[in-house]
């Protein structure tokens, strides 16, 4: 599948796939999407009302490792984190240096999560160890005792499979009480989805100068 590389809205770059004109991130902002919707929403949230000295984070689609750096550059020493990525199309190592993220994030932590093994739990930093799963979410076997999830799958309109009740319940066990889930995606039937399995479904303001609303579900 071709990978065209694009610059966004506020200077972070991003893949652009013409197979299914769908993009990575936010045409508005790919660093502005990853730090507003997954780390601030969801990782931070969860992270702030929480007394809790572990957070095993889940991210649906490893992507660029943006989501994963923003994160691993704000964690510290009160809390550790398991981060497991699942990702069935990883991307090249020369792919990665492209899109220039060394610009926007930590250098070496870019490359460290990019150069860990996959299948393997890797320190990245004292407080940050990643777990990168080459796996399809539709069939994998999700990790338990989660705590916080990036869902971030391609647009319900290009992959519905993605967005099915099936791969929410399956979260919804996986993850602990109190654990939240954020998604770009506010569309009415995917909040209605998840309300109807149980979790506290809030709509809250997108980054600026991209989407209007996002959602974070709380278990």
């Amino acid at each position: 599948m071709q990978r065209i590389i694009e610059k966004t809205a506020d200077g972070s770059a991003t893949i652009y796939l013409p197979e299914m004109d769908e993009h990575y991130h936010s045409v508005k902002g790919a660093l502005t999407e990853s730090e507003h919707i997954f780390r601030d929403c969801a990782f931070l949230h969860r992270s702030g009302s929480s007394d809790k000295e572990r957070l095993r984070a889940l991210e649906i689609g490893f992507g660029t490792g943006l989501n994963a750096a923003v994160t691993a550059m704000a964690t510290n020493q009160n809390t550790q984190v398991h981060y497991i990525s699942l990702e069935l199309y990883p991307l090249s190592i020369d792919e990665v240096m492209a899109l220039g993220y060394h610009d926007c994030v930590d250098k070496e932590l870019f490359i460290a999560l990019h150069s860990a093994p996959w299948e393997i739990a890797t320190e990245i930093t004292p407080f940050f160890t990643l777990e990168k799963r080459k796996c399809d979410l539709l069939t994998a076997e999700l990790p338990t005792e989660i705590d916080v999830v990036y869902f971030d799958a391609f647009a319900p309109e290009k992959q519905p499979a993605m967005w099915s009740e099936d791969v929410f319940k399956r979260i919804y066990n996986a993850m602990t009480p109190g654990g939240v889930l954020t998604t770009y995606c506010a569309k009415g039937a995917v909040r209605r989805l998840l309300s109807s399995l149980g979790f506290r479904v809030e709509r809250l303001p997108g980054p600026i100068g991209g989407k209007r609303e996002i959602l974070r579900a709380t278990k």
